[in-house]
């Protein structure tokens, strides 16, 4: 099973992108924020996979982090949501949004997604409920919101500089300092946010 792809994005349309991976492009269906979170044609990406298979068709789902991905997997485990109608929860809120709708039986929030009635909704928060405090949240924001000056702004700024996109160098900052504390150095947490963000 294909995991995750490393490529350059070559194409995109407004739920799909087209991942060259060495030569060989793959298709991929993604929400609305991951394909925000993957830039312009031409740009390294990274997204995360899941392989929808069906009785007639195999698609292939992309997501920006690996919290997404999971979010997607509960959801498409509940009567009545199939791919599209995931991706269009996803394309409506953050996996944090989602998290705090589900643990706080919030059904209006989710229904705010495209083809999602009170009903289905109501459904969604009542199954994921017991599951959301389990699930994590993409790091999202936690490095953009570092104040301007401060380390871990630093070390965004140096990542972005490096070409990596917003979203990715947000994510590997925010488990950089996760991994070595608040107080950490910029070298030290360019260093590590490196690794995570080229892994």
């Amino acid at each position: 099973m294909i995991a995750r792809l490393s490529g350059t994005l070559e194409d995109f349309g407004p739920d799909w992108a087209i991942i060259d991976v060495q030569g060989v492009g793959y298709l991929v269906h993604c929400s609305a924020r991951t394909l925000q979170a993957l830039g312009i044609r031409g740009d390294k990406a990274v997204v995360f996979t899941d392989l929808q298979v069906s009785e007639n068709d195999m698609r292939l789902i992309g997501f920006a982090s690996a919290g997404e991905r999971d979010w997607f997997r509960l959801l498409t485990a509940i009567q009545g949501v199939g791919s599209k109608v995931a991706l269009a929860i996803l394309s409506a809120l953050t996996t944090e949004e989602l998290q705090r709708a589900c643990a706080g039986g919030d059904a209006a929030m989710v229904a705010r997604a495209n083809g999602v009635g009170p009903k289905l909704a109501t459904r969604i928060v009542n199954e994921l409920k017991d599951k959301a405090g389990g699930l994590p949240v993409s790091p999202g924001n936690a490095a953009v919101s570092a104040p301007a000056g401060s380390e871990t702004a630093d070390a965004l700024s140096a990542l972005q500089n490096l070409g990596f996109k917003p979203a990715v160098a947000s994510t590997a900052v925010a488990q950089a300092v996760k991994e070595l504390g608040e107080g950490a150095g910029l070298n030290d947490l360019v260093r590590v946010a490196l690794k995570k963000a080229a892994g």
